[in-house]
């Protein structure tokens, strides 16, 4: 008995495939490679989107709708591939596999981006009145940028749950420990991105976009060597074959079986006998109430077996039903998240166009770029991450009772209702700078006589959201995800930044549109002095508060998963 404590119970293998040991596997001594490979990744991310606007908008040559939405649209397809590294993740590769392999696209799309911007006839042509840049430097930039769409769809949606399988979930004190492993998986994140929007956007902007972009590529190389290092002290979860497969089998049966009557006792639905679930790589789950047309799948009939074994097509086991509803009551979860990715999105595009609107100075002689600002939004997450985990946690507990102190449904709908602040305080901001440009006559000046640093609390704010939402979400897709599903359920989180930026993309396109019209300069003309991006901050926080309260109404509705054998916590 001393022995088989020495091993998972989990079902995670070591990299030989061999049962996890407990003392020589996982756990944070794991962690740490993991920790460190994503800190290394995201400072490559980061270093090279957060001023990608600017880039694009003066060495490009394009103008500040253009640049906006190309930014917005080539973000959202970096958090909408993970869809297809889910999918190689929990159905072919494993975690693991996909990863390293996504890893090396990553870093030679980061090559062939510094290269674009290093090489004399793939970089613009440049002199003292502006960028030129041909449709062919245009075309090898977006080259290098989907390619690292691609790679970044591997990583994304696989490294916070293979950080997450290091502790095993039968263990109660490793369980304990997987709900920190996430808020210090974010530190990591904003910890690579403090050094990217402030080191990193300096360079580009003072020594050259080529050093901006290879310094960046070089982080991506170092946190593919890292990820190797640890090889030998990761827990590898088994590829339980396509999600996708099981997901559709449940709906064809279902249909087949629509005029068949689900018996009153639901022990008499369809489960494998054995204690082990017939999925490799997850637990049996319990049968829930809601959703219940479902259960016609697992009702048996005598047309169900051929030669003793059941058709997957006409009966499908419990566990395979409850996998489909846990996606299923996922959706609106999911949903409710793409309007504060669209808040978030504004970090990288109108609040870089509006701070480059102000005064940047620090002193009489050193200017910080208006992209660099968001480092106040990774101090935030730097700052309220640990004191998340060491106090508010603890705090909360005497009054909810609850071990994380807060439920992941309320800790994530108190970060919607602070991104409504944000929203409003940017709108005030713009409010404010725009008055001084009308009572000054300051139209046609480049730099308003307003300091930069009074956007430091939109992004502040924004910040400690992100603590609250991001994390909360990472936690939540992770825990109520059926087990072999997670790299999926981690993907579909991802996917409401991608829809969120698509979202912010759409609504710039037909403010645009709808506020040029009859000569009109609009909202949001190259101009801002002569524009009125208040009035979009306000539409954003007009659309928060009402995507807040659909959110309420939705938590209330939702129905937690049940693992059998196991309590919820």
């Amino acid at each position: 008995m001393g022995e088989d404590d020495d091993y998972t119970n989990d079902g995670t293998v070591d990299i030989h495939k061999n049962p996890a040991n407990k003392k020589k596997t996982g756990n944070w001594r794991a962690c740490g490679f993991i920790l460190g490979n994503e800190c290394c990744e995201r400072l490559a991310y980061y270093g090279m989107s957060t001023n990608l606007v600017n880039y694009l908008g003066k060495h490009l040559s394009m103008g500040n709708v253009a640049a906006s939405t190309t930014v917005t649209n080539w973000s959202g397809t970096c958090y909408a591939t993970p869809l297809i590294g889910a999918f190689l993740a929990d159905a072919y590769l494993g975690r693991y596999w996909t990863i390293a392999i996504f890893s090396v696209i990553y870093a030679l799309g980061m090559t062939f981006l510094t290269l674009t911007a290093s090489i004399k006839g793939l970089k613009p042509w440049c002199d003292k009145s502006g960028c030129q840049a041909t449709s062919s430097q245009r075309a090898a930039c977006f080259v290098a940028l989907y390619m690292i769409a691609l790679g970044t769809g591997g990583i994304k949606p696989c490294v916070s749950s293979f950080g997450a399988d290091q502790f095993d979930e039968t263990d109660e004190t490793e369980r304990k420990k997987k709900s920190s492993f996430f808020n210090w998986f974010y530190l990591s994140i904003n910890i690579g991105a403090l050094i990217a929007s402030t080191v990193l956007v300096w360079i580009q902007m003072t020594v050259g976009w080529n050093w901006g972009f290879g310094i960046p590529a070089v982080a991506m190389a170092i946190a593919v060597v890292f990820f190797f290092f640890g090889s030998k002290l990761y827990r590898l979860q088994k590829p339980g074959g396509s999600p996708l497969t099981r997901i559709i089998q449940v709906i064809v049966a279902s249909i087949r079986k629509c005029n068949v009557k689900v018996p009153a006792d639901k022990s008499l639905l369809y489960e494998t006998p054995d204690e082990e679930c017939n999925i490799q790589g997850s637990r049996k789950l319990e049968h829930t109430d809601k959703l219940r047309f479902f259960d016609k799948a697992a009702v048996e009939s005598e047309t169900d077996h051929a030669k003793d074994l059941p058709n997957p097509w006409r009966l499908c086991t419990v566990t395979q039903v409850e996998e489909l509803k846990s996606i299923i009551r996922l959706l609106p979860i999911w949903a409710s998240g793409i309007v504060f990715a669209a808040v978030y999105s504004q970090m990288s595009t109108m609040f870089v166009l509006q701070g480059n609107t102000m005064d940047q100075h620090m002193g009489p002689n050193f200017k910080i770029p208006s992209a660099s600002l968001s480092l106040f939004d990774t101090v935030s997450v730097i700052f309220w991450a640990p004191i998340y985990d060491q106090v508010i946690v603890k705090l909360a507990r005497r009054f909810t009772g609850h071990e994380r102190g807060f439920t992941q449904l309320q800790r994530m709908g108190i970060g919607l209702g602070l991104s409504i602040f944000s929203m409003v305080v940017a709108g005030i901001l713009e409010v404010a700078r725009l008055g001084i440009v009308r009572k000054n006559n300051y139209y046609d000046l480049e730099y308003i006589p307003m300091s930069i640093f009074w956007q430091v609390p939109q992004y502040f704010i924004i910040g400690c959201a992100e603590v609250f939402t991001f994390i909360g979400q990472l936690e939540f897709f992770y825990d109520q995800a059926p087990d072999a599903m997670r790299s999926l359920c981690s993907a579909l989180s991802l996917t409401t930044v991608a829809l969120g930026n698509y979202l912010s993309t759409l609504l710039v396109t037909v403010v645009t549109k709808v506020t040029t019209r009859n000569g009109h300069l609009g909202w949001i003309p190259d101009n801002l002095n002569r524009g009125h991006l208040d009035y979009f901050y306000w539409l954003l926080a007009a659309l928060s508060i009402i995507n807040f309260f659909v959110y309420l109404w939705i938590a209330k509705w939702y129905t937690y998963k049940k693992v059998t054998g196991q309590t919820n916590s």
